[in-house]
Parts: C-alpha cells; structure tokens; sequence
C-alpha cells in the first residue's frame, strides 16, 4: 500500500467565533459531502466522519453521511473516524458499511473504537461499568460477521445468534482499522487480531507515541502476524494554507472554539493560548499545521519515527469557513501529497 494522505471531520457545531451564529446541521453535512468530493478531485486517498451523539455534533451516522460521500466521489476511500462499536450493534454496523461498500463499489473502511464521548451509551441503554467488556465483546462479533454467513455466535452482553443470516456482503473484506489513544492494553489488543492501529495523537509531542507504534509490532509478531500486514496511520488535528502564519491566523480562533465547546464532556472545555496552538505547528508538536513545507516536513519527521502507512488530519477543527476549507484541502491534495508520496517512495527498503 503506497503511503496516503486522508482527512476527517466530527461535524462539529461550533458557533462562528466572529458572528456568534451556528451552522444548520443541513448545512454543514452538505459541507462535509462537497469537501469530500474536493477530497476526491485532488487526490488524497481517504475521507473519515466520527461518530457522536451530542447537540453541537452534525453526525451522529456516519455510514449515512459517507454514503451520500459515495455517490458523489470515485474513488477515495469512506471511512468511519471513529464508530462507536461499544453502543452500537455489529450486525447493524456490518450491515450499514456493507451497504456502502457496495454502493461506493469497495471504497468503506471502518475504524471501531471504544469512544472518548460516553453520551451513547445512556442513549442506548448501555452500562459504562461494562465499557470495555462491551467493546470486546462486540468486536469478536464484528470480525466473526466479516468472515461467516450464516453465523452462529454466543455472547454475554449481547443476544446470540444462531444461523443468522447477515445482509448484504459485501464483495470483499472490509477493513476494519482499531482506534488507539494511546491505551497499551488497546494497542495489544490491535496488535492481537493482526488489525491495522489508527493512532489519535490529539496534543503533545508525537514522539512519546513512538513506544506504542514498537509495542503494537511487537506484539502483532509475537501473535504471529505478517509484519507486512501490520499498517498504522496517524491522526491529529491540523490546518494546512498557503503558509505557516495564514495557517495559523484562518484556523486558531475558530480551533479555540471549537477546543472550549467540544474538548471530551460539554461544560468542560480546555482553553488553547495562541502561543500553544503554535507551538503545536512546531517540528515537534502533533498537529499537521503550517503552510505545505511544514506538512511535508511534519509528516517526513513522523515516517522517520513511526514508518507508518497513513496521515489523517482533522482539517479545521471548530468549523473554519468552507471556503478556507476547500482551499485547504486542496492545498493537501495538490502540493503536499505528490511531495510526500515521492519522498517516501524514494526512501531505500531499511528506511522504510
């Protein structure tokens, strides 16, 4: 698999930090498709939408927004960024991503994580005692619905099945991607099935997530993997323009929304300090922020460390107008992917 470059969003309903105004939901969601269809046209490789279940979140069905995806793009792939599998149904999740997989002819991806937001599982009637049991329960199932029809499954937490018949396949296997905060029992666990580990580095320095990109191929060895089937991609917020500082003075008043409004449980926000948010456009810091050089240089310093197969970059955290984001985005697919893919690709086998 050549390297790629892909971005996501959560939909996030953040008033306009100028005009004090919040999207219409309607509005948004078709914003999400025309960026993905841009996406698409410049050829980066991946568009995600997450999953929530919040008033100041657009999406709380993804497979439903990347279907609408589907029919407007060709041939980037549509994935889940994340599917909350704790409060969900697998048979309904596989049922929903084979659909669109079928309809965008292969091009679904689901990306199954535990969730950082617990407002699903009151929703649904599900125990946050039993978060993680949850998650381990319905995963074995969501693996065991890949491979089996008719399917036959016991659990604890969720009815059995006997012989049900789980509808439409797909025409293919769809890739199921484990997203990891940085939980070392989480990374293992990835590393156990022989899954690809779609790491969130959401702050901080991305170098202390080097230990557990190491342990995940560990262990995937251990478990007795094939270290070429063994992909990571990374995922942190980021702004991309035509330079570092237009980078910087377009997206920070409306990250600094959207990072007081959205940051992990509603009431609870984190102020971002201008001279934080810069500090993360730095050679050190996580976010994918700058101007082309500096994503390129980024992403050159993170392969570096992690030999990793994939970059996702939560473009435009907070709701930057669309106009800035589609220039964006297109900046990425025109001017950053080329450079990076050639640069990766010219790197001899022991660099890679």
């Amino acid at each position: 698999m050549a390297f790629e470059l892909g971005i996501y969003h959560f939909g996030e309903l953040t008033p306009d930090p100028e005009t004090g105004k919040t999207m219409n939901p309607g509005v948004h969601l078709r914003h999400l498709v025309e960026q993905a269809t841009v996406a698409d046209q410049v050829g980066l490789d991946v568009f995600g939408v997450g999953e929530h279940h919040r008033t100041d979140f657009a999406v709380s069905s993804p497979a439903v927004v990347l279907a609408a995806m589907a029919q407007a793009t060709d041939s980037i792939k549509l994935s889940s960024a994340v599917t909350v599998l704790s409060s969900d149904d697998p048979v309904r999740v596989f049922q929903q991503f084979s659909t669109l997989d079928l309809l965008s002819e292969g091009r679904a991806e689901i990306i199954a994580g535990r969730g950082s937001y617990t407002e699903s599982f009151p929703l649904f009637g599900y125990d946050l005692s039993q978060y993680n049991e949850l998650f381990a329960e319905k995963l074995d199932l969501l693996l065991k619905l890949r491979d089996e029809n008719p399917i036959t499954w016991e659990g604890h937490l969720r009815p059995s099945l006997v012989d049900g018949d789980v509808t439409p396949r797909p025409d293919r296997q769809i890739p199921v991607w484990i997203a990891v905060g940085g939980t070392p029992a989480s990374v293992v666990r990835a590393a156990k099935l022989g899954l690809p580990l779609s790491l969130a580095i959401i702050g901080g320095s991305y170098q202390q997530f080097e230990p557990f990109v190491d342990l995940y191929r560990r262990a995937a060895v251990e478990f007795g993997h094939d270290p070429k089937n063994l992909k990571v991609s990374i995922a942190s917020p980021g702004f991309v323009d035509t330079s570092k500082q237009a980078a910087l003075d377009t997206s920070y008043p409306y990250f600094q929304a959207g990072w007081m409004q959205n940051h992990h449980q509603r009431g609870n926000g984190v102020p971002m300090p201008r001279r934080a948010y810069e500090a993360q456009a730095t050679t050190a810091g996580a976010f994918f922020l700058g101007g082309p050089q500096e994503i390129i240089d980024k992403t050159m310093a993170q392969y570096e460390l992690f030999h990793h197969d994939r970059i996702m970059i939560q473009m435009g955290f907070g709701n930057v107008p669309q106009k800035d984001m589609l220039r964006a985005i297109e900046i990425l697919g025109t001017e950053v992917a080329p450079v990076v893919r050639k640069e990766i690709e010219s790197l001899t086998p022991t660099e890679k």
